[in-house]
């Protein structure tokens, strides 16, 4: 079996990223690494929960990450979050964007927009356990 390596710190080294200004980034850029590194997250719980044909992970998996979902878990992680990571949600949340999700209204799609942005934020900041933890506690009431 291989080495086990954190994930982060090897992609950062092997492709020779630097050090980064996350107050530097706009929120939608943060969300549009968020939405794709909580579609990972969820995808590998659906994998690891159930072995079963993709259709059934793809739907479980969609019912989880689209808009109105999304929406609902930032509703019940807002009494959660710090200061910072409100204050980071609430970016994303107001960030003027040019696109709207197909199957959502607008307060919908601002909201999980607002999560992806605190997700990626999270994420490129490196603090995999928070964004862990509010996953999880986002979609324990599912």
């Amino acid at each position: 079996m291989g080495e086990s390596v954190d994930f982060q710190e090897y992609l950062d080294r092997e492709m020779e990223l630097g050090e980064i200004d996350l107050r530097e980034y706009s929120p939608l850029v943060l969300a549009y690494i968020g939405d794709a590194v909580f579609e990972v997250v969820i995808r590998t719980i659906m994998v690891k929960k159930s072995n079963c044909p993709v259709q059934k992970l793809h739907k479980r998996t969609s019912a989880l990450v689209k808009a109105q979902a999304q929406s609902q878990m930032a509703e019940r992680l807002l009494p959660l979050l710090t200061e910072e990571e409100m204050h980071i949600y609430k970016r994303g949340r107001n960030a003027k964007s040019y696109t709207k999700a197909k199957n959502a209204t607008l307060i919908d799609y601002r909201r999980a927009t607002g999560l992806e942005a605190l997700t990626g934020y999270l994420y490129l900041k490196k603090d995999i356990k928070r964004m862990i933890d509010l996953i999880h506690a986002g979609i324990a009431e599912e």
